[in-house]
């Protein structure tokens, strides 16, 4: 009988160490990794939840580092940024001021370096942005204590699971020794030990409610938080980059306004400039309002002796006893005069 004991014992320790190493697949905790068999199904299913979020916070808690390291990163490339921008605004400035004669390029050159200095305002913007509004929030919650709370609760409950089942154990030997020999120290003594396993498993699933609740709050605050902190730094970079889109296209226009202000303007020709040999009389076709000087005003159906014709589109010559430069367009030639045949120029 005593044989036959011996045998169902050890089979019984065979088929619990084939359990184990079924379950053994399901129970290497993210955790803290274990060797300890789940005491039972409920138990095993706590312990899948508790390694699903652990792992679910462990990356979301590198995807959230990987964010900060990203924005560190346009921080110092913005500063950087700023550094260079300044000091070609000052140069751009200098330039214009010590330039300041009716030069385009020292025109531009002031427009373009009071602009910049804009533009660096919007820059230290993004980067105060991305200070209070990305990094400082995720460092926040990366060092945080509700994460690392969570996190220690669920190695006391991967402890206290090893500790059941080193108790497991201990009753299983307690168990032997009372078929062994039924004396009264040894009942007692398994007696205790199945208590202590009792209340080892009532306290494990009273913590592991307790963990799996805290990482479960702890995961949903962490994927709110990284996804609001995404759509922050989106929407500031995409203000950023459209505010200085703004500010440079008002560089732009300004610049290219100026140079067709300069380019329509009356060329100024030099005394010994070269002029057309032959002249000729010109009618003009459309009335012209001089807004400068050098310009000559004209009247539809006036006659103008036509003296220069340049390649911007204006020509000069007299009309009326009054001589300056209007649009070439506003007249149609009607005849050569030989300049030796003109008056003296009437000024």
């Amino acid at each position: 009988m005593d044989a036959l004991r011996r045998q169902a014992s050890k089979f019984k320790e065979q088929v619990a160490k084939q359990q184990q190493a079924v379950i053994k697949q399901f129970s290497t905790s993210g955790y803290e990794s274990s060797d300890v068999m789940v005491i039972d199904e409920v138990e095993m299913q706590r312990h899948q939840q508790l390694e699903k979020l652990y792992r679910s916070t462990r990356a979301g808690k590198d995807f959230q580092r990987e964010i900060v390291k990203a924005a560190e990163t346009f921080t110092a490339m913005g500063y950087k940024y700023i550094e260079a921008g300044t000091k070609l605004s000052e140069d751009c400035c200098r330039y214009g001021a010590e330039n300041n004669s009716d030069n385009i390029l020292a025109k531009a050159a002031s427009v373009y370096g009071d602009a910049r200095k804009h533009v660096e305002k919007e820059q230290e913007e993004y980067n105060r942005l991305l200070s209070s509004q990305v990094l400082d929030p995720l460092r926040s919650m990366i060092h945080g204590a509700p994460l690392e709370d969570a996190r220690h609760l669920g190695q006391r409950y991967s402890r206290m699971r090893q500790e059941a089942e080193a108790q497991r154990e201990e009753t299983s030997r307690r168990q032997a020794r009372v078929r062994e020999a039924p004396t009264a120290e040894n009942v007692a003594k398994l007696h205790a030990s199945e208590a202590k396993m009792q209340e080892l498993k009532a306290n494990m699933a009273v913590l592991g409610k307790e963990a799996t609740a805290a990482l479960a709050a702890v995961e949903a605050q962490q994927q709110r938080l990284t996804f609001q902190r995404l759509v922050a730094m989106v929407e500031g970079e995409k203000t950023y980059h459209a505010r200085v889109a703004a500010i440079l296209g008002e560089i732009e226009a300004e610049m290219v306004s100026e140079r067709q202000r300069k380019e329509s303007a009356p060329p100024v020709v030099s005394e010994n400039g070269s002029t057309k040999t032959m002249y000729f009389l010109a009618e003009v076709m459309h009335p012209f309002n001089a807004s400068a000087e050098k310009e000559l005003s004209l009247a539809k159906g006036d006659f103008v002796v036509v003296r220069k014709v340049t390649a911007t589109g204006w020509s000069e010559g007299e009309c009326n006893g009054r001589a300056g430069w209007f649009p070439s367009a506003y007249v149609e030639k009607r005849q050569r005069i030989p300049s030796n045949n003109l008056p003296g120029e009437v000024y």
